[in-house]
């Protein structure tokens, strides 16, 4: 067996444990919060591997070529893998077991990309918090103002309502899920061929479903904690509005076009513009309760985009250039 197989093969199983555990958690932990207390953790489980089979498949079979990336990798050509390479998802992996939320398109493609695509990939993402983050500000203050929803607590007393809310909770998951698959599936993907044969793509299912029960039988790890303490996560309405907006930022970058972008960074400046707005709207939540806990979530990106520019200049600069001169 080659030995660039043999890092193929550690690199993909590497950045599938680390993206699922570190990237997926923050689509689904406002699911898996408001749910665990009504269903089974493996049901929960079975319910996202369903759509995740149904979503890759689909988008394979779609590309027509048996591309599972959705494009995003038009940018990022298949090149043989190297050592580098798996210690990315590694070093991602690490963090992950700590509870940093750090941009895995940034932490694994950086290994990849060239510096001019992780500089546009760095201005989409750095855009993508901006919009996430005045959007929901705006969306919540509507909501909070202009509909007289007080977020903070749960407020749902009519049993239609409560129906409603907690089946429309499955729907905009599923969406969710959806969509960003569609964007961080190609930060596996690169370990890949960019065609996958029919067998290929039944274990690359395999994988992911197992993956995503153990994401599951261990309640989202120390990145669920990025949910827990954000206030109301555990309500159905509160999930169903969080899942919508998000979605819909995600899908609007994904018709924007075909560069990868950090769908952490869109995530946690979706829940910093909430928090801002709720703060805003409640007087007995100061902006001192806030502060340190989006100001924590904003440090742990920076340290992530920074680890990721480190391995960005350490492969480019002194890796491959030595490897050259041998």
């Amino acid at each position: 067996m080659e030995l660039t197989l043999i890092y193929a093969i550690v690199g993909f199983g590497l950045a599938g444990i680390s993206v699922i555990s570190n990237d997926s958690i923050q689509v689904l932990g406002v699911f898996l919060q408001s749910k665990i207390r009504w269903f089974r953790w493996y049901t929960l489980a079975a319910s996202a591997s369903l759509v995740m089979i149904i979503t890759i498949s689909y988008g394979w079979w779609a590309s027509g070529s048996g591309d599972i990336s959705y494009g995003r990798l038009t940018r990022i050509p298949y090149q043989p893998i190297q050592w580098y390479h798996c210690a990315a998802p590694l070093i991602l992996l690490l963090l992950t077991r700590i509870g940093i939320p750090v941009s895995t398109t940034f932490l694994v493609l950086s290994a990849f990309a060239s510096t001019v695509v992780i500089e546009a990939m760095l201005i989409k993402s750095v855009l993508g918090y901006g919009i996430a983050a005045v959007v929901a500000y705006g969306v919540w203050i509507i909501i909070g103002k202009g509909m007289g929803i007080n977020e903070k607590y749960d407020e749902i007393t009519n049993k239609r309502s409560i129906n409603f809310w907690r089946n429309a909770v499955w729907v905009s998951s599923g969406y969710l899920w959806a969509t960003w698959l569609m964007h961080d599936v190609a930060n596996i993907a690169v370990y890949l061929p960019r065609q996958l044969n029919v067998p290929l793509l039944l274990i690359v299912l395999f994988y992911f479903t197992i993956l995503l029960f153990y994401i599951f039988y261990r309640r989202g790890g120390k990145i669920q904690d990025v949910i827990i303490t954000k206030t109301g996560t555990r309500f159905a309405r509160s999930a169903t509005i969080i899942n919508t907006i998000y979605a819909l930022v995600l899908w609007y970058f994904k018709e924007l076009n075909n560069l990868p972008l950090s769908t952490t960074w869109i995530f946690v400046g979706l829940l910093t513009g909430r928090e801002l707005a709720i703060s805003t709207i409640n007087k007995d939540y100061k902006f001192k309760y806030i502060f340190p806990l989006v100001g924590k979530d904003f440090l742990k990106m920076i340290f992530g985009l920074s680890v990721s520019v480190t391995i960005v200049l350490v492969i480019h600069f002194i890796i491959i250039p030595n490897q050259i001169g041998l």
